[in-house]
């Protein structure tokens, strides 16, 4: 049997399917399956294949997404506001009440985050399609394995059958052969 028959009656035998009309993830657990090779890590979810700017904007979503971020902006907020309401008697205020230049600074930040937090969700995205991807690919060639292992038992099974069959057919011959020893002694 060539390999590639090989392939084509294992996916089959799995799949119903011929080797041929399986999806290209199908086809690579058919493989494997082939090779009895591990099913190894996506190179694509080991690597890390991100830019200086992308490791920033990841850092970026850490900080941004943090409680910790949360609690020392509120923070900045509360002295900013504090500190132009206490300054504001002396004529001191840099940024008076109704605070326009922190509403700047906040509008400012809040225009660069969040498209920086949207680059990393979709970078996170494309890497949890990736995982499934890998997660199917497992979860599939387990169950074809175990689908597998199955059928193994069940033939060794048939074959145990079949020999018990075979010894209890012997036997059975064995006694008749003595009953019939015995009636023709007795009679």
């Amino acid at each position: 049997m060539t390999p590639d028959q090989r392939l084509d009656q294992l996916s089959r035998d799995l799949l119903a399917t011929p080797y041929a009309q399986l999806t290209d993830v199908k086809k690579s657990v058919i493989d494997l399956i082939a090779d009895e090779a591990p099913t190894g890590l996506n190179k694509a979810l080991v690597a890390d294949d991100r830019t200086y700017w992308d490791r920033l904007a990841d850092s970026v979503a850490a900080i941004g997404g943090s409680w910790a971020f949360i609690g020392g902006f509120s923070l900045c907020l509360a002295l900013w506001i504090a500190l132009n309401v206490g300054l504001k008697p002396l004529d001191l205020a840099f940024d008076p009440y109704p605070f326009i230049f922190l509403n700047l600074i906040l509008s400012t930040v809040a225009a660069l985050q969040a498209p920086v937090i949207m680059m990393s969700q979709n970078r996170q995205a494309t890497k949890d399609r990736l995982n499934a991807e890998h997660d199917y690919v497992v979860n599939l060639r387990a169950e074809l394995e175990i689908m597998r292992l199955h059928d193994k038992l069940d033939a060794l099974r048939e074959q145990e059958m079949v020999e018990i069959l075979r010894c209890n057919t012997e036997t059975l011959e064995i006694l008749k052969a003595q009953v019939a020893r015995m009636a023709a002694e007795r009679g």
